[in-house]
């Protein structure tokens, strides 16, 4: 059995992968932020299709609930395929980020400009296709349009505060998946906060801004521009929670614990 890894070693591989990840050419950033949005809009289509299913045997809340445990196989996938969503990108970069180096700085803005943009981009195109009438069950639409129906009754204040908590608990699985070498842990950890974020439909910039976009699709009665304002509001939000709450205080602790292991 692996022992259990220690904040400074957690930050060591978070540190390593940060550094490759902002040396990366934007091909390959674009690639796997595409990559990412067709695995969060599979796990919505999941969510719907479940809801739909079980819609004549249960109610809506558990269909949520069994829904939603049908949408983590999208977090699955982030970790298994090792796609990466824009809020992925906090954690990780910054703690690779040469503070004395002007390319480091760049390889940061191109990373934060490439991953929500073609995020949004690539589940978009997958929601293209998925829509197109006859490939979803019936009854899969309504379940999905309810979802994002859902999501525009929340006041700015409440959507603000759940973009917050969206934005550190994913930067939280990110030095989660980074501390742990077995990819059924890494599986695990993943699908858990997927469940979590629909679960408690808390406003993560890239699921909601998809949830939105397909929800709109299949007939949800949500302005366009709500789906635009949300997006800047939850992007805002998730910054503060990843950024904020959880990058600084994990990249502390884990270089405090590199002080203390490199004077004892």
């Amino acid at each position: 059995m692996s022992p259990v890894p220690q904040p400074e070693d957690i930050y060591r591989r978070t540190r390593e992968e940060g550094a490759r990840r902002l040396e990366r050419p934007a091909l390959e950033m674009l690639s796997t932020a595409l990559a990412a949005g067709f695995d969060v809009v599979a796990g919505l289509v999941a969510l719907g299709l479940v809801g739909a299913q079980l819609r004549p045997w249960v109610g809506p809340t558990a269909q949520h609930v069994f829904g939603s445990l049908a949408f983590g196989m999208a977090f699955a996938f982030l970790v298994v395929g090792r796609g990466e969503l824009f809020t992925e990108n906090f954690l990780v970069p910054i703690a690779g980020l040469d503070h004395r180096s002007r390319g480091s700085w760049l390889g940061l803005a191109r990373l934060w400009t490439i991953s929500p943009v073609f995020n949004i981009l690539g589940g978009t195109l997958v929601i293209l296709v998925v829509t197109v009438h006859g490939v979803l069950p019936h009854g899969t639409g309504a379940t999905l349009a309810q979802a994002a129906v859902t999501v525009h009754g929340h006041d700015a204040v409440s959507l603000f505060f759940s973009a917050v908590f969206a934005g550190a608990l994913i930067t939280a699985m990110t030095w989660f998946v980074e501390g742990q070498e077995s990819m059924l842990v890494r599986v695990v950890i993943g699908w858990s906060m997927g469940v979590l974020i629909v679960l408690g439909y808390f406003d993560h910039v890239i699921v909601e801004t998809l949830a939105l976009v397909l929800g709109l699709r299949l007939g949800a009665p949500v302005p366009a521009g709500f789906v635009v304002w949300n997006f800047f509001l939850a992007t805002a939000g998730n910054l503060i929670g990843g950024v904020g709450l959880v990058t600084v205080n994990r990249l502390t602790q884990g270089k405090q614990g590199e002080r203390k292991r490199a004077s004892a």
